[in-house]
């Protein structure tokens, strides 16, 4: 359907749109795309902050709920914010105001939460209607100016309200807290920093704007995440992530050896990567002791409290504390990677990724114009004040005559604006003030008030005439914050431990003989040891044998389908002979309709001849061919046919048979080595493709096999020698096949 019809309006269902159904779809979910960036995933630059904990902050500040206040419930505060200014679900408010009160989340905490907020095991909050909040004080800098026209304003959803379209901002909120979203087609991950730090690089750049990105490195090293750890990032590669906004940073616990004595030691976890739950990671490693993934892991327990202890005793005293870390780091979260992609809304409400510096410099644009509003609406109550004050000097140094107008005159305010010279507003002024507090007013106090409102009033203006004093200003607006808000850095530096290799896991496994068998329906086992009769093998009914292939349980066993991929398999994770093993479909990803083509122990080094049915091919190291992941690697390009050989090199020489019976010899040379691809013509055919293909030492000789399956010698073989993707010679009478 290439139409689609809208209802418009009307009684009768109104009039009726033509619109192709594409450009209906695309239109809604723009929007709906625009909608998700800009109103859900992506911070703010100048304030850090996502719509959902913008308005919980600013209906927290409406609700005065200040840090010296009582603290309310959390569902006061949730109601209040759906109600009034966030149209969606309460759980996704409560959530976001959680967040903020973790301190294993939030770097600096922004609302002080009373009772269970959850912990860094991974347990929920108890229910908004058990918990109460209020704000902190760094919440209280970023609101300070909020009712002083500050930042703009906009209707709520529903008009009947205003919210703030960006908060004021007293420090970096977006570096220091970091923020993380995914929207449609971009995504955000910044890491919290410390705001020492951070603040002290924004004096830098006030001091020299001229400032590079590399000598605020130089004060701003890296993140400092809440939980702490031990960021083991090469300089170059965080400067890398800063520079172009996009990167990652790898972070591991931070540990320390416990002696126990008489040469007994175990290792306590004291700080474990950010946003890493703690029982997970608990679970993860008990995990892989049971898997026997971590050797030399002898056991792990968690004694933490208030403070993380994890317990990690290895399963010899005489294995190294740095090996036995070293290890666990590979293959658990006891070491993660973060994730940089510095990707914000711009002061216009555009998504851009920013590097460290267009980040700071932005925040410091956004204090320089919150300044200037700020002093401006100030400047213009001073000016409103003193024009009172005027008035009121007027009425008091004519008091007699004042009081005399307003008992006897019938339009006493027309009187006094004609008599006096004074303005509407100063007119309605003093005829509300109260006479016992006009009787009380002195010349002095009056002349006080104005003078030193006059110099404010002087400063002012001469502040928001001044490029450099708002400079100065903020300069100093930002040093008081550093003393509120100062704290010791948490996440340190430290090179990777080097100077000694930590051995693979499969090097820990115990180094057994084994045989893999697989049936023809794709049932796969290990069978200890080496298989002395294949024929008493048992399989399923109707099921019969595939491969045999010997190894140990240290091999990784490679698997070649009719696809072209290749799959990896570990041999210490296959199943006992004891019964008909498991499905291989149920262990890796293999497509319906691919067949094993070939079943082989990985040989580091050793080179195979891949082979389409087509008549392609090239020469691949086994070492390219292995795969990480369940749906293995795509290596031989089948170009529309299929795979048909993985052939190991074991001579010099390749012989081709073609399904059109014609024979050709030449050197493996003459292929070329590529680690995937589609390969080169091996021999040139008219229809139909390779029959047979073998890979042998002319100089020990080459045989060929009749139909019954009996070895001949190819005595004269050199005669078949010539050049690769020619056509070949006819093939010895009852040669059928070239390998067995």
């Amino acid at each position: 359907m290439s139409d689609v019809m809208i209802p418009a309006g009307g009684d009768d269902g109104g009039r009726i749109l033509d619109e192709p159904m594409s450009e209906a779809l695309s239109r809604r979910y723009l929007a709906y795309a625009l909608s998700t960036i800009m109103h859900r995933a992506l911070p703010d630059v100048r304030d850090g902050m996502k719509p959902v904990h913008r308005r919980i902050m600013y209906a927290m500040g409406d609700m005065r709920l200040t840090p010296e206040a009582a603290a309310r419930k959390c569902a006061k505060v949730v109601g209040e914010v759906m109600g009034t200014y966030h149209p969606h679900g309460d759980q996704a408010i409560y959530d976001a105001l959680v967040r903020m009160a973790q301190d294993f989340a939030q770097r600096y905490q922004l609302v002080d939460g009373q009772g269970n907020f959850g912990n860094i095991d991974g347990d929920n909050a108890a229910a908004m209607r058990y918990t109460e909040c209020k704000l902190t004080p760094a919440a209280m800098m970023l609101l300070d100016g909020i009712g002083e026209n500050a930042v703009d304003f906009r209707a709520t959803y529903d008009e009947q309200d205003e919210e703030p379209v960006v908060l004021p901002a007293g420090f970096p909120n977006l570096l220091a807290n970091g923020a993380m979203g995914i929207a449609v087609g971009m995504a955000t991950s910044i890491p919290p920093h410390n705001v020492t730090e951070l603040i002290d690089a924004c004096r830098k750049l006030l001091a020299k704007p001229s400032t590079t990105l590399d000598e605020l490195l130089e004060i701003i090293p890296g993140p400092d995440f809440p939980t702490g750890g031990v960021c083991v990032e090469a300089p170059a590669n965080i400067h890398d992530a800063y520079r172009t906004g996009k990167g990652s940073i790898r972070t591991r616990a931070r540990y320390e050896v416990e002696d126990l004595g008489r040469g007994a030691w175990r290792i306590v976890v004291r700080e474990i990567p950010y946003q890493v739950q703690k029982s997970r990671l608990i679970e993860q490693l008990a995990g892989l002791i049971e898997a026997k993934k971590a050797p030399l892991l002898g056991d792990v327990r968690d004694e933490s409290d208030e403070q993380v202890r994890l317990i990690l005793e290895p399963k010899s005293r005489n294995i190294e504390p740095e090996v036995l870390m070293e290890s666990l780091f590979k293959i658990s979260d006891l070491e993660t990677r973060f994730a940089v992609n510095m990707n914000v809304l711009d002061a216009t409400g555009t998504p851009r990724v920013m590097n460290l510096r267009e980040c700071l410099t932005a925040f410091l644009d956004h204090r320089r114009e919150v300044l200037q509003r700020m002093s401006q609406w100030r400047l213009d109550r001073i000016e409103k004040r003193l024009h009172l004050l005027d008035g009121l000097m007027i009425a008091f140094l004519n008091l007699d005559e004042v009081i005399r107008i307003i008992r006897e005159d019938e339009t006493p305010k027309q009187t006094l604006m004609a008599r006096f010279a004074l303005s509407d507003m100063q007119a309605d002024y003093i005829l509300d003030t109260r006479l016992r507090q006009l009787a009380r007013l002195e010349e002095m106090s009056i002349r006080a008030e104005h003078d030193k409102l006059s110099k404010e009033r002087d400063e002012l203006i001469d502040l928001l005439g001044d490029e450099k004093k708002q400079w100065k200003r903020i300069d100093q607006q930002l040093v008081e914050a550093r003393k509120k808000l100062m704290s010791a850095r948490r996440t340190t530096f430290a090179d990777a431990p080097s100077g000694f290799e930590v051995a693979a896991i499969e090097s820990y496994l115990p180094k057994e003989p084994i045989t893999v068998i697989l049936s023809k329906r794709g049932w796969i086992r290990a069978a200890k040891g080496k298989v002395e009769d294949p024929s008493e093998l048992k399989f399923k009914e109707g099921d019969e044998l595939g491969f045999l292939v010997p190894g140990f349980t240290t091999d990784k066993l490679l698997i070649f389908t009719s696809d072209g991929r290749f799959l990896t398999l570990g041999c210490d994770k296959l199943p006992s002979a004891r019964g008909h093993g498991e499905p291989l479909r149920l262990m890796l990803d293999i497509d319906e309709g691919a067949q094993i083509v070939d079943l082989f122990m990985l040989t580091p080094g050793a080179k195979r001849v891949m082979v389409s049915k087509s008549g392609y091919g090239f020469v691949m190291n086994e070492d390219d061919a292995v795969a990480n992941k369940r749906a293995g690697k795509q290596v031989l390009n089948t170009d529309g046919t299929e795979a048909f050989a993985a052939l190991p090199v074991h001579g010099d020489h390749i012989i081709v048979l073609g399904e059109n019976n014609k024979l050709l010899v030449y050197p493996v040379s003459e292929l070329p080595e590529m680690a995937r691809g589609k390969g080169v013509k091996l021999q040139a055919y008219k229809d139909g493709g390779v029959k047979d293909i073998a890979v042998a030492d002319l100089s020990q000789g080459a045989v060929w096999y009749d139909g019954s399956g009996k070895a001949r010698d190819f005595k004269d073989v050199e005669d078949y020698i010539g050049r690769r993707a020619s056509a070949g010679r006819i093939a010895p009478r009852g040669l059928r096949r070239l390998r067995i």
